[in-house]
């Protein structure tokens, strides 16, 4: 069984058992749930409009986590101009507990 879920923007693919990181979700503590775009029970497809009546996603939080450093560096020859600006973007490490249809 699995389910497709939307959050931060994205949508993921996920099964009981799975941990993935997701963008940052404030505030949350603790279990979670995730309203369902589209549930495979093992023998037919449940797809929302845009969401799956009656059906749900319970997660849990790890914890918080940042990605990599990436470095956006601008620079114009001959003007001395040269800009650096450095991002790191947060997650949240989710596990998925149950998936119900």
């Amino acid at each position: 069984m699995y389910a497709i879920i939307k959050t931060g923007g994205k949508q993921y693919r996920v099964q009981k058992g799975d941990e993935l990181e997701v963008e940052l979700l404030l505030g949350a503590e603790g279990k979670i749930t995730f309203q369902p775009l589209s549930v495979h029970n093992g023998k037919e497809l449940l797809i929302g409009k845009p969401f799956v009546e009656k059906s749900s996603v319970q997660a849990e939080i790890i914890g918080e986590m940042k990605g990599p450093k990436v470095i956006a560096f601008k620079y114009k020859k001959c003007k001395n101009y040269r800009l650096t600006r450095g991002h790191r973007q947060r997650y949240t490490c989710i596990r998925i507990t149950e998936i119900t249809a």
